[in-house]
């Protein structure tokens, strides 16, 4: 049976990061869009040198978050921070992403799409999904906020995964789902929705700050289920 993987996103701070070497993580993000998460480029690259150290097995790959970037913004960053994943959360449709994968081969492309949230009647701005075929390697659901993309800690209506998880296996790419998880309900949604992969960001922070007490518990009850 095939493990969920897991994405921690938002890491900022070297100390944090060497706290979780232990952790069988799969993927591990930097914001690079707006946010109180934001690192430099600068800090990015310090972040990866500190990965090289990770002890136990397989260092995890790396993710950079952007919101509608321009291609001179992400060869200069690449440049500097040699990230494994490139994220888009904006309005970037195929077209963009194509030209990511065909300047950038060595890096994925992965897009996200933006879900209803389930206290909200508006509807999330999204894209079709088979319009992205051949174009990404793998689409994550966030949950819709107006104000900022992603990060809103908020879940969105998970009724609507199983629909976007058949578009994603018809694609032949992964489906990760983001938005207000934390420990105490990502089981329910692997028992009910088996998507697969996670990413967190705000569930596993006390005070804003990355806690490795909650990282912990997440990736244990992601990684047991």
């Amino acid at each position: 049976m095939t493990k969920t993987m897991v994405k921690i996103c938002g890491l900022q701070d070297v100390e944090v990061l060497k706290s979780m070497l232990h952790l069988p993580l799969d993927y591990i993000g930097f914001v690079f869009a707006p946010s109180r998460r934001k690192v430099t480029p600068e800090r990015a690259a310090d972040l990866i040198s500190e990965l090289k150290g990770w002890q136990t097995g397989e260092a995890p790959r790396t993710a950079g978050v952007f919101v509608n970037p321009e291609m001179d913004e992400l060869r200069e960053l690449l440049s500097v921070a040699p990230l494994d994943v490139i994220q888009l959360h904006g309005d970037e449709g195929p077209d963009f992403c194509r030209k990511v994968q065909e300047a950038f081969p060595q890096v994925q492309v992965w897009k996200a799409f933006s879900v209803t949230a389930r206290e909200d009647n508006n509807v999330g701005v999204n894209f079709r999904i088979e319009d992205f075929a051949g174009s990404v390697h793998a689409l994550l659901l966030d949950t819709y906020d107006p104000q900022q993309k992603g990060g809103s800690g908020r879940t969105f209506a998970w009724e609507d995964i199983p629909g976007y998880k058949e578009q994603a296996a018809a694609l032949g790419i992964p489906l990760f789902v983001a938005g207000g998880l934390h420990p105490d309900n990502v089981g329910e949604l692997l028992e009910g929705y088996a998507p697969d992969g996670v990413d967190v960001s705000s569930g596993v922070e006390t005070d804003g700050l990355k806690d490795i007490v909650k990282m912990t518990a997440f990736v244990e009850r992601v990684k047991q289920s």
